[in-house]
Parts: C-alpha cells; sequence; structure tokens
C-alpha cells in the first residue's frame, strides 16, 4: 500500500523527471557517490560538467586512488569546499583498500568512508543499489513541510523527525520507495521552491495542507542565515587555493602576500588550509598535497 502523496509524486516524476546523469541506467556506484560529494551546497547546473570531467579522468575508485590527492583538488578547481575533493580521495582509497574497489552498498559501511555523513550513506545505498531508506534532503524538507505539515518553510532540521515523516511516506516496495525519495526532491527543486511555488502545477495540490489553509506566511523557528561569502574568511581562503591549483611550483609566502590586504585574516586563512591538509609547506613555499 503506498501514500496518496507519494503515489501522486511518482507518477509526476515519471513524465516530467529532470535527465541528469546520475539517474541514467548503467550509472555507478562510483558516479553516484562522486555526485553526491559535489551536490553538497553545490547547484546542479555547475555540478554536471565537473562530474563527467571527473569520471572521464577517474572512472573508479582505484583510478582515484592512484593519484595524489593533490590532483583531486586541482580538479575540484571552483566547486567550492575543496575539503570534499581531499574526502573524496581519501574515501576512494578506503574503497580500493578495503572492499576491493567496489563501492560498499551497505549504510553502515558507506558511513565508515571520509567525508560520508548519514545523507550520502542513505543516497548512495538507494539510488546506487536500489534499497529501501527514508532520504532527505533541504527540498524534501520542504515538501513534506507544506505537503503534510501545512507550513510554509520547514522548521530546523531534526534527523529523527525529517527521517520519521519521509519513513511514513515510503512504499514497502523498494522500487516505488527508491522512486519517491527522488522524486520529492525533484518536486521541491523545481515546482514547490522556496520562494515561488508553482502551486498551479503541484500534482499534490488537492493533498496539500498548506494550500489548504491558504498558504500561510511561516512563522516558526528559523535555521541561520550564512554569512556573507565576499570578503570573508572563505572568500580568502579560496583566492590562496586558486593560486595554488594554477601553479606548477610552490607558491612563496611573498606571492601569497599578495592576494589580500588584510594580513591577519590572510595568515589565518592560509594557517586553515595548511591545518586541513589542503596546502602543504615546503622549503620554498606552499603546494597542493
Amino acid at each position: 500500500m503506498q501514500h496518496p502523496l507519494a503515489s501522486a509524486v511518482n507518477a509526476w516524476y515519471r513524465e516530467n523527471a529532470r535527465d541528469l546523469p546520475w539517474r541514467r541506467d548503467g550509472f555507478s556506484a562510483w558516479g553516484v557517490l562522486v555526485s553526491e560529494f559535489m551536490l553538497q551546497q553545490t547547484p546542479v547546473a555547475r555540478v554536471i560538467p565537473y562530474l563527467e570531467r571527473w569520471l572521464e579522468r577517474w572512472p573508479s575508485p582505484r583510478d582515484l586512488a592512484a593519484v595524489p590527492a593533490g590532483e583531486a583538488v586541482r580538479e575540484w578547481a571552483n566547486l567550492g569546499y575543496p575539503r570534499r575533493a581531499l574526502w573524496l580521495h581519501r574515501a576512494a582509497e578506503q574503497i580500493t583498500e578495503v572492499h576491493g574497489g567496489v563501492v560498499p552498498r551497505d549504510v553502515e559501511s558507506l558511513l565508515a568512508l571520509k567525508g560520508v555523513g548519514d545523507y550520502t550513506a542513505r543516497a548512495v545505498a538507494v539510488f546506487a543499489y536500489g534499497d529501501r531508506h527514508p532520504v532527505v534532503d533541504t527540498n524534501t524538507r520542504r515538501v513534506i513541510a507544506r505537503a503534510v505539515h501545512g507550513m510554509g518553510e520547514p522548521a530546523p532540521p531534526s534527523a529523527p523527525r525529517d527521517l520519521g515523516d519521509m519513513e511514513a511516506l515510503l512504499s514497502d516496495d523498494d522500487i516505488e520507495a527508491r522512486t519517491f525519495n527522488a522524486a520529492a526532491m525533484e518536486l521541491g527543486a523545481i515546482v514547490c521552491l522556496a520562494r515561488s511555488p508553482r502551486c498551479a502545477e503541484c500534482p499534490v495540490r488537492g493533498l496539500c495542507r498548506w494550500v489548504a489553509a491558504g498558504a500561510p506566511a511561516y512563522a516558526g523557528p528559523r535555521k541561520s542565515i550564512q554569512k556573507r561569502y565576499e570578503g570573508s574568511d572563505r572568500h580568502v581562503r579560496g583566492l590562496i587555493m586558486a593560486e595554488l591549483r594554477a601553479a606548477d611550483i610552490p607558491v612563496t609566502a611573498q606571492e601569497i602576500t599578495r592576494l589580500w590586504p588584510d594580513a591577519a585574516q590572510r595568515d589565518r586563512a592560509l594557517a586553515g588550509l595548511v591545518a586541513d591538509g589542503l596546502a602543504v609547506e615546503t622549503g620554498s613555499g606552499y603546494v597542493l598535497p
């Protein structure tokens, strides 16, 4: 027995889903894992070309594990949050060393990989292997908040609550459950938008408690707003990383000095990159790991 909301969303998804690489038949579990790393806090349109280049260069975990971590960081380029590249490289090493080069299927083994949290582990188990688990992202949470709870926005994330909400909507059938995990995300991404929801196009408009209540404004708790990027420590780290990626020889301290006028902020950013393993100090300057 499938929940009416899930049935409606799945039917809509089968007719309206975007053609994305990780949804195509034959896409590898390794490709799914790489895509999930890249999609963290990065829009789909930006990820696709990076993902295609990455998998062309390193089509398996063994291929990535065979090169220095700095090559992964260089290929990551401007995707943002470059620690993800380091973590993905380490995960490739773990998959090669512990799992014979095959991305593991069970959630616990996936969680043991560097950089893999609960969401990514569940996403790989579901989308790469078809297993039945609830998978919840920001878009899913917004769909459930509106359709099920009648709220204009989701409350701050709570894994027990969010996973419980999704579990209650999942079919016992593995295929239908997998489809709904993807379909709820898709509905939130292209119809149930945060600022301008397209309610007239929504397949669950007649089931949505928020619409039935007159689409009231959200008055509950909100998650904190991320600080502005321009001029932030993240901005300065990005400038230094761009210099390191572009150089074939060590970048000197003097060259780094010219990148940003605030010495204290610049030194803090550089020290953070070294501490994170993204920059390595040598006798003549700094290089990628």
